[in-house]
């Protein structure tokens, strides 16, 4: 049997924001666009100088950061910004997966031609930004864009804020590729182009199959470069 809260308690009003909030979401923010890269020691001294706050809510945000995975504290070395494992890799992709599927099938059903405008002129910055040459941190909030805006077709509330819960992770995934401008010319855009075409056409399983082959191309394009790269980390 469910017991229903207190009346006073469900129209209570959320505790007021503290200062180190505003740091977290500052800091999460600078480490999300690539301001700090994978590996890098955010010092906490400089931190606090740069945002003209104490030490205390830069440590506070640290603490919050690294439950959401986004820094680890090491002893002797302090707070760095994540490099995920192989382990990890594995685990955010195929919990995106999981997630994104619904999020797609649910888009194909209630999506309008709004919201099928909206997709297109993210794709269209896509595409332009492809021609023009785009960096890596670009790349990577350009591809975000375009699925933060299929969780909001997909009007599920809880779905979004595992959404968002992940994101942090898969942006610092794709940051840590180091993506090659033309890796990023590819697909992006042809793939990004074919989902949207599938929910236009309310077509959930093609959208949902070309969903699948985005992101396991993704993952496997992550996965090649850390590969790759581990010769030249040994040999470093």
């Amino acid at each position: 049997m469910i017991v229903p809260q207190p009346l006073a308690a469900v129209l209570s009003l959320p505790p007021p924001r503290s200062l180190a909030d505003d740091v977290a979401d500052r800091l999460r923010e600078a480490i999300v666009s690539g301001h700090f890269g994978p590996g890098e020691r955010l010092r906490e001294e400089t931190l606090a100088k740069t945002i003209g706050v104490s030490r205390g809510p830069v440590r506070e945000a640290f603490a919050r950061l690294q439950r959401e995975g986004l820094i680890v504290i090491r002893r002797n070395r302090g707070a760095i910004v994540a490099r995920l494992a192989e382990e990890d890799l594995e685990e955010v992709y195929s919990l995106r997966v999981a997630i994104e599927v619904l999020a797609v099938l649910r888009a194909a059903e209630r999506a309008d031609g709004n919201g099928h405008a909206r997709l297109q002129a993210i794709v269209d910055r896509i595409a332009v930004a492809v021609a023009r040459g785009v960096e890596a941190w670009e790349a990577a909030e350009l591809d975000m864009a375009f699925h933060d805006e299929l969780y909001e077709l997909a009007d599920h509330r809880r779905l979004r804020d595992m959404w968002l819960s992940l994101r942090p992770q898969i942006f610092i995934l794709l940051l840590d590729r180091n993506v090659a401008v033309d890796d990023f010319r590819d697909y992006v855009v042809s793939s990004h182009q074919d989902i949207l075409d599938a929910l236009r056409e309310r077509d959930a399983a093609r959208a949902v199959a070309l969903l699948e082959d985005h992101l396991r191309g993704s993952y496997e394009r992550v996965h090649r470069q850390r590969v790759s790269a581990r010769p030249l980390e040994a040999a470093s």
